[in-house]
């Protein structure tokens, strides 16, 4: 992208207010609200249950909200009115898609079709891109990936973190304004762990705009500008990754980051 850096005037692309969101009797996100600027890189991280996932399926249009607003930029998903979420026409909620790429933690990739084609068929069939410049970005993509000579294989023929990785590759082959990710790591082995933080950690020096739900503790607090630990579907302390995580204030942050099982 050769726009101007405007790192001057603080731009949000995504703000989230007073979410609430319940599965039939259970609530699970409790009034929630957080924003994400541009070149930010925001870790949500928390004991399982604690909301997260949800959290991230609401922000990208996997999950509606119950009560309250979401915006991407100057596009407004959902507004709350008289205490529940109206979301926007079908042709907005389209336009907020095209804003933000998501990587899942089981890679999500179409088994039968090769690296290639699984990187530029949303380009092409979906944002209209000319051929050549879908591959031609596909290419240079999955060479940032560290995936050169992977692009006939199927999905079946990689390792899971090169599965991830170039899960990682279609995302940001939709050029997005920001980036989810759920628990990227989560399926992997430690040492394909290392390959996948690798590249969000060049994203990151990149500075593309991510929020990402980890368990990789050390990860969040080196990566993430800002860190939100999240428990019983309330943000329980949030602010500077390094603080959060090597210096927390609240008492169940603490037992979270000590390990504690009764970290409730």
């Amino acid at each position: 992208m050769s726009e101007n850096l405007q790192n001057e005037t603080v731009q949000t692309l995504v703000q989230l207010s007073h979410a609430k969101k319940s599965f039939g009797n259970t609530k699970v996100l409790k009034d929630i609200s957080l924003s994400v600027n541009k070149g930010e890189v925001l870790s949500i991280i928390g004991p399982s249950g604690g909301g997260k996932s949800t959290l991230l399926r609401c922000c990208t249009l996997l999950e509606t909200l119950d009560s309250g607003s979401l915006s991407f930029g100057d596009i407004q998903v959902a507004q709350d009115k008289d205490g529940k979420s109206v979301y926007a026409s079908k042709d907005t909620l389209r336009a907020a898609r095209q804003k933000f790429g998501l990587v899942f933690q089981n890679f999500n990739l179409f088994p039968h079709y090769t690296v290639m084609k699984n990187i530029v068929d949303a380009p092409i069939n979906v944002q209209k891109v000319p051929k050549e410049q879908a591959y031609e970005t596909a290419r240079a993509l999955l060479e940032k990936m560290g995936l050169s000579g992977k692009e006939n294989m199927v999905p079946c023929e990689l390792s899971g973190g090169q599965q991830q990785r170039v899960a990682i590759a279609r995302a940001l082959a939709l050029n997005p304004d920001v980036l989810f990710f759920d628990e990227p790591t989560s399926a992997l082995d430690p040492e394909l762990t290392k390959g996948v933080l690798r590249v969000i950690r060049q994203l990151a020096d990149e500075h593309m705009t991510m929020v990402i739900v980890t368990h990789e503790m050390a990860f969040a607090r080196d990566v993430a500008d800002t860190a939100v630990f999240m428990d019983g579907g309330v943000i329980v302390e949030q602010g500077p990754a390094a603080e959060v995580i090597g210096n927390p204030q609240h008492e169940r942050t603490k037992a979270f980051l000590r390990g504690d099982s009764q970290a409730e």
